[in-house]
């Protein structure tokens, strides 16, 4: 099982580096599946990641204190702002705008009301 725990692991990691450059794919979401992942399979994957001056911070500030940066937030906010403006633009069925708006809405509501880091 501890191979299956590595590999979803290293997915994970994946997903997330090319999220760094590919719009609307989460990176620290996923680098935090991948330490949940390597938590139960690598110590040594676990700590490395941990460790990595970029995704570690962000990682154990959701460990420790269920937290997201304030910078996250605001970027988090105008993405979705984003993807919301093209759906307007797009002129998609007012259903689809609504259920959007209520999905958005409702995730919106989470990440602002988690703590800053």
């Amino acid at each position: 099982m501890r191979y299956v725990w590595a590999i979803l692991g290293l997915i994970s990691v994946a997903i997330g580096i090319a999220g760094i450059v590919l719009p609307l794919v989460p990176t620290v979401p996923m680098m935090i599946l991948a330490a949940f992942f390597f938590a139960r399979s690598s110590e040594r994957l676990h700590n490395w990641l941990l460790s990595h001056p970029t995704f570690g911070p962000p990682i154990q500030d959701w460990q420790q204190r269920g937290a997201i940066s304030a910078k996250g937030k605001r970027i988090a906010t105008l993405s979705i702002a984003v993807v919301f403006g093209i759906s307007l633009i797009l002129g998609l069925r007012p259903l689809i705008l609504l259920i959007q708006a209520v999905t958005l809405g409702a995730v919106l509501t989470f990440i602002w009301s988690r703590p800053s880091s």
